[in-house]
């Protein structure tokens, strides 16, 4: 197949899944707080449902897509973003949203392991590792869409989530046309992988360090936004800017493919951990300057993506021979972490306050850098 008739589709909807439906959420956190008189606690426990979500829908995609391929499932998470985000557009109360963020999280799991699959497919061997890279980076393109809407449709967080809505859609209809059906009727018939763990050399460091990004990545992604809105005064494009710098520069994590052919994955991996801690640490000594903002919104744009696209490489590397599973671990093991890491950061933030609790995490980040691929 050629390269673009599968990125391409592929980039726009983990833009949806990801950048639309799971991370604009903290972008929009404040004015749903205040529509539906959430405090920081249930805006957190809300916040995890998305995480909660794609470690059930992460194990159920793996298993399916390992049995039967990655078309279905990658409907199946186009439908789910889009219901998802519609509900949260309609949302009456604090119920009806978690249902939405319910589903739209789910969207992210059901989606990240038959994409792994379909490249496995049909992109060739030696392009593989750039379509994953650059598939993944649909995240970043999807975040600085959203603050882009944001900026102009503020405070209209409700119309934000009805136009994200219709754009899944849109999305949805395009995969459905462009990925193949494998099975008795195609060309090619997909080859069952094996979805065990036990005995594969390499494993326990990739759950550990995928585990502990997850934790130290999940404050920033949460509260960030409310967190530089609390600390100076922003207008409101300046907080929604913040949002289109993440979105901006994690662009260039779409390179971590290239990157890692000429440094070697744990050069990466630790390149890549050092600089999301960075950026926790950075935004809790300087939020009431919005030029360090900016600045630290964009390394942890970059490192972001960069990291998730280091550790699908570094997945699919250790189980080289099913690649779904190979994307599916760590990515579980990352949404664990974040769940974890919201839960957490809602409680620490009501109780310790941002400043602490973003050096906190920034520490648990940094603790990352000690646990990455060997060198070989």
């Amino acid at each position: 197949m050629n390269f673009s008739r599968l990125v391409l589709p592929g980039v726009t909807m983990i833009s949806v899944t990801y950048g639309l439906a799971r991370f604009s959420f903290g972008l929009l956190l404040p004015e749903i707080n205040q529509s539906l008189e959430m405090s920081e606690l249930v805006s957190g426990i809300i916040s995890s449902l998305f995480y909660l979500a794609y470690c059930v829908t992460i194990i159920l995609s793996t298993v399916i897509t390992t049995k039967e391929g990655p078309r279905r499932m990658i409907i199946l998470a186009g439908l789910s973003a889009f219901v998802g985000l519609l509900l949260m557009g309609i949302t009456p109360n604090v119920w009806v949203l978690a249902l939405g963020v319910l589903l739209a999280g789910g969207s992210t799991g059901l989606v990240s392991p038959p994409y792994g699959a379909a490249i496995s497919l049909w992109i060739q061997q030696d392009k593989q590792g750039k379509a994953n890279t650059w598939i993944n980076s649909g995240t970043s393109l999807g975040i600085a869409l959203s603050g882009a809407g944001a900026i102009l449709l503020t405070p209209n967080w409700r119309l934000s989530y009805l136009i994200y809505a219709m754009v899944a859609l849109l999305i949805l209809i395009w995969n459905f046309r462009a990925i193949p059906k494998v099975g008795a009727s195609s060309r090619l018939m997909f080859k069952k992988g094996n979805l065990s763990i036990r005995g594969v050399k390499g494993a326990i460091p990739l759950i550990l360090a995928s585990l502990i990004l997850g934790i130290s990545t999940a404050a920033f992604w949460t509260f960030s936004r409310s967190f530089i809105e609390v600390a100076s005064h922003y207008s409101d494009w300046q907080l929604s800017g913040f949002w289109v710098i993440i979105g901006l520069f994690g662009v260039l994590g779409g390179f971590s493919g290239s990157l890692i052919e000429k440094g070697g994955l744990s050069l990466a991996y630790k390149l890549g951990s050092l600089s999301i801690a960075s950026a926790s640490i950075i935004l809790a000594v300087t939020s009431g300057n919005w030029l360090m903002s900016y600045l630290s919104a964009g390394i942890f744009g970059c490192s972001y993506i960069f990291l998730t696209g280091v550790l699908l490489v570094w997945g699919i590397r250790v189980f080289i021979t099913n690649a779904s599973l190979g994307i599916g671990v760590p990515f579980l093991l990352l949404a664990v972490g974040q769940v974890i890491g919201s839960i957490l950061a809602g409680w620490l933030i009501g109780t310790w306050g941002y400043v602490i609790s973003f050096i906190l995490y920034g520490l648990v980040g940094m603790a990352a850098t000690l646990i990455g691929p060997k060198k070989r």
